[in-house]
């Protein structure tokens, strides 16, 4: 069965609960009336709830209803928020520069409101310290904590161990902070 609701001839039951074009109620009228009204004032014939008993039908304007719709599914879209994961990889034995150049990576992607995959890579014998890169992560989420909070806790997943830190604030209110700003 299509999403598309019946219109006029489709509709193929004996009796619909009629609905005016200003949204007044008509009543349970025979098929055939409904379509007479529906040509006189030269309308389409809707069905709105063909799972009521009986169906209820509109009489409306049928392409300007359709263009309204897929106006309103645009707008919902337009205004969806797109999450975005970004992801930094580090070793556990990280010289303190590259650390501090990484977290501000780190940084400034929740700035920009996306949420943050830190991953932490271990070969040869670092797999036997997995608590080297918990703690570096502990690290991590501490140094940022002002901009982000822990989403999912450091886990270990074969040679590497996880983190995702999300920002604080949503994307749409810091659009809005910097604009009055300006």
């Amino acid at each position: 069965m299509s999403a598309e609701p019946r219109i006029n001839d489709r509709i193929r039951v004996p009796e619909v609960r009629l609905v005016g074009p200003n949204g007044e109620q008509v009543g349970i009228v025979p098929i055939a009336k409904a379509l007479e009204l529906a040509r006189e004032s030269d309308l389409d014939l809707v069905e709105v709830a063909p799972t009521a008993r009986p169906p209820v039908a509109k009489l409306m304007d049928y392409g300007k209803f359709k263009y309204e719709s897929a106006m309103k599914a645009r707008e919902a879209r337009k205004n969806q928020a797109h999450t975005v994961i970004k992801e930094i990889k580090l070793r556990p034995k990280i010289d303190p520069h590259d650390y501090e150049t990484k977290k501000g990576h780190v940084v400034r992607f929740l700035k920009a409101g996306d949420k943050v995959k830190v991953t932490i890579m271990f070969r040869g014998r670092e797999q036997s310290r997995p608590e080297l890169g918990y703690r570096l992560l502990q690290r991590l989420a501490d140094d940022v904590e002002e901009l982000g909070f822990v989403e999912s806790r450091p886990k270990l997943d074969g040679r590497n161990m996880i983190m995702v830190i999300g920002p604080h604030k949503k994307k749409a209110a810091r659009g809005q902070e910097t604009a009055g700003t300006v």
